[in-house]
């Protein structure tokens, strides 16, 4: 702080939600900077579970501003059900503010979405189908509606009227059976803008006063390292910038604003969709990991891919994203199992791999090298007392050893353990180490 970026280094789902929800209590500021409602943070207050998609995770602390930066894409109708759900749990969402510059997901976006990942194949990417890329596509190419058009009618009107006839007929060429109609979208979209009119704003001149003011800004990051649109394991990877880096732009502060970058990762490594993944696991170990961890996607309901945690993977995502701290999440998982293995290096050929290769021909030819450890048990509710109230210390052994060793491999000290999935249930070392 006072600028303070979490962000994944894996392939998302590592937990950020619960991390940034922690660290907000210290923040007057939550920013969400990238992605879009592909993705999904799971915060657990209590015995409450909330599942988030558009909604920065510091939504849940009615005392913080939560803002929506330019760098996301907006599904209007999908944030609206958002506020209303929280409000049905009474919880408000007047503290939220929405970029004038983020762009919106359109029909035509989800429908061209799905229609390219038909034609793909046997080479699909494995997209959530929610209109991300298309998105981000008509961003780039300089065709999008922002939020600040999308409140005016008459300028939605004008942009629709150039936009649905070109995109039916991209639409016809995909063999789409589905076209828009553009009145009735206007009459959908221009009653989205007037319900979201008071929420638009310059959010990077908040952002901005908040910082001169010396105001604690936490900037909270989707998907996951991974998963970068440049970084990734391309082309298996999201639309949107993912790294450390983009909370700037995203935000529309300057990069000299950000001056600590938590980097968030499992005890282990999860992914979900298609894609190369070389330290996954298959059968029995893969389910119980699975079933143990809840892992099933906060979007899409898809089973996750499970594996051994890779430090080719996690230093490759400390030289982009640069972390001054780790956040380790789900080490209960892990819990009760007599071995855990890490992955230390790829063999490749016979020769020794340490930096994670750009090309997924090579990837997939990998073979990960793992040290192994001695398990942990469980914690029992006493056990996980002691372990907050005593600090690191008071962790099993064994998993003192674990952690110790992804740090010296890694490079990156550890400042927060995730040891269950309750918001209480998380190890501040950030004082301790």
């Amino acid at each position: 702080m006072p600028g303070l970026v979490v962000v994944g280094s894996q392939w998302g789902d590592e937990g950020k939600g619960k991390i940034v929800d922690f660290l907000a209590q210290e923040a007057q500021v939550i920013v969400r900077f990238q992605g879009g409602n592909n993705a999904g943070h799971s915060v657990k207050v209590g015995e409450e579970l909330y599942k988030l998609h558009h909604l920065p995770s510091g939504i849940l602390r009615s005392d913080k501003l939560a803002v929506i930066g330019n760098g996301v894409v907006i599904d209007p109708g999908v944030l609206l059900g958002e506020i209303e759900a929280l409000a049905k749990r009474g919880k408000s969402a007047s503290n939220l503010r929405i970029s004038d510059r983020a762009h919106v997901i359109m029909p035509y976006h989800r429908l061209l979405d799905g229609a390219e990942e038909r034609l793909r194949k046997g080479s699909k990417v494995g997209t959530t189908g929610r209109g991300i890329g298309p998105a981000y596509s008509d961003k780039a190419a300089r065709l999008g509606i922002r939020m600040g058009e999308l409140i005016d009618e008459n300028l939605l009107e004008e942009k629709l009227r150039f936009a649905i006839p070109l995109k039916n007929k991209l639409l016809q060429a995909f063999g789409s059976e589905t076209t828009i109609d553009e009145k009735k979208a206007l009459e959908e979209f221009a009653e989205y803008g007037r319900l979201l009119k008071p929420l638009v704003t310059d959010t990077g001149a908040i952002v901005d006063e908040a910082l001169s003011r010396g105001d604690k800004v936490l900037f909270e990051g989707a998907q996951g390292t991974m998963l970068d649109i440049d970084h990734g394991t391309y082309p298996f990877v999201t639309s949107s910038t993912t790294v450390s880096g983009n909370a700037a732009s995203g935000s529309g502060v300057p990069p000299s604003a950000l001056h600590e970058v938590i980097g968030v990762t499992k005890a282990y490594t999860t992914r979900v969709g298609e894609g190369p993944f070389p330290t996954e696991l298959k059968g029995e170990l893969q389910e119980r990991i699975a079933e143990k961890g809840g892992e099933f996607g906060t979007t899409t309901g898809r089973s996750r891919r499970c594996g051994w945690l890779d430090l080719v993977v996690l230093r490759y995502a400390h030289s982009l994203n640069g972390f001054t701290g780790l956040a380790i999440t789900k080490v209960d998982v892990l819990g009760g199992m007599d071995e855990v293995k890490v992955c230390t290096h790829y063999r490749l050929d016979g020769r020794k791999l340490t930096r994670f290769p750009s090309d997924l021909r090579i990837l997939e030819r990998c073979e990960p090298v793992y040290e192994s450890f001695k398990g942990w048990e469980d914690l029992d509710s006493t056990r996980m007392e002691d372990v907050l109230k005593g600090g690191f210390s008071r962790l099993p052994r064994s998993l003192m050893d674990y952690i110790r060793f992804v740090e010296k491999e890694s490079g990156i000290r550890t400042v927060l353990i995730g040891l269950g999935r309750r918001r209480s249930e998380l190890l501040d070392l950030r004082k301790e180490r």
